[in-house]
């Protein structure tokens, strides 16, 4: 069995395909599995492919990416998503982290920034583009939060909790902050999992916008 990090490309642009594959196809640890042109060409490739990671626009026709991500990851609970956009997309955005994307990137990000990234979300990390999360940011900020403490009516969170969702938040997979921590990484997932709960963030992106939001980062 290959380590490689199989990917699925997803994108009505050939060229953009072409383009992609050539500079992910330069790192050893990348190998691209399937293309599809749209989101019902990827619903029908996933299955048999079984990528690790796809790379999904969102501007397609017969089905866009928002709508391909949501019918994904429905079917397959395991998929891990990115989304590749461009600056006026920025509709979408919400609507696409709302489906399960673990990473919203632009289009003009650079060929390591976005293997780098591509490698993150396999760990089981969350990823998305500065000025991205800006944006999401100052649309989180009008969304209120029952507690100072970030908690919604749950217990507060501990130091050791308040430390580990500081490093979910700078991207650390459980892994990594399992070793910076010296402890087991099932550990960390307890953790984590807890953290979730008690500032009801559905998954390790929204809780990386509420640590921002409660003064953490």
């Amino acid at each position: 069995m290959s380590d490689k990090i199989r990917l699925m490309l997803v994108d009505d642009q050939r060229l953009m395909r072409e383009g992609m594959r050539t500079i992910l196809e330069l790192e050893p640890d990348l190998e691209v599995v399937a293309e599809a042109q749209n989101g019902l060409e990827a619903l029908a490739q996933f299955e048999a492919a079984q990528p690790d990671v796809v790379l999904m626009d969102i501007r397609m026709p017969e089905m866009d990416g928002v709508e391909a991500t949501q019918k994904l990851i429905k079917e397959y609970d395991h998929a891990l998503v990115i989304i590749l956009t461009t600056f006026d997309d920025d509709q979408y955005i919400f609507e696409a982290l709302r489906a399960g994307a673990l990473g919203y990137l632009l289009k003009d990000v650079s060929g390591p920034e976005l293997a780098d990234a591509i490698r993150t979300v396999n760990a089981g990390g969350a990823l998305i583009e500065p000025s991205v999360a800006r944006k999401m940011l100052a649309e989180f900020t009008r969304q209120p939060i029952a507690s100072d403490s970030g908690a919604t009516g749950r217990d507060p969170l501990t130091d050791r909790e308040k430390e580990i969702l500081v490093m979910v938040a700078q991207g650390l997979t459980n892994r990594e902050i399992a070793q910076k921590l010296y402890l087991a990484e099932g550990t960390v997932k307890n953790y984590v999992s807890a953290i979730l709960n008690k500032i009801d963030a559905r998954d390790r992106t929204q809780a990386a916008l509420k640590a921002t939001k409660m003064g953490l980062i």
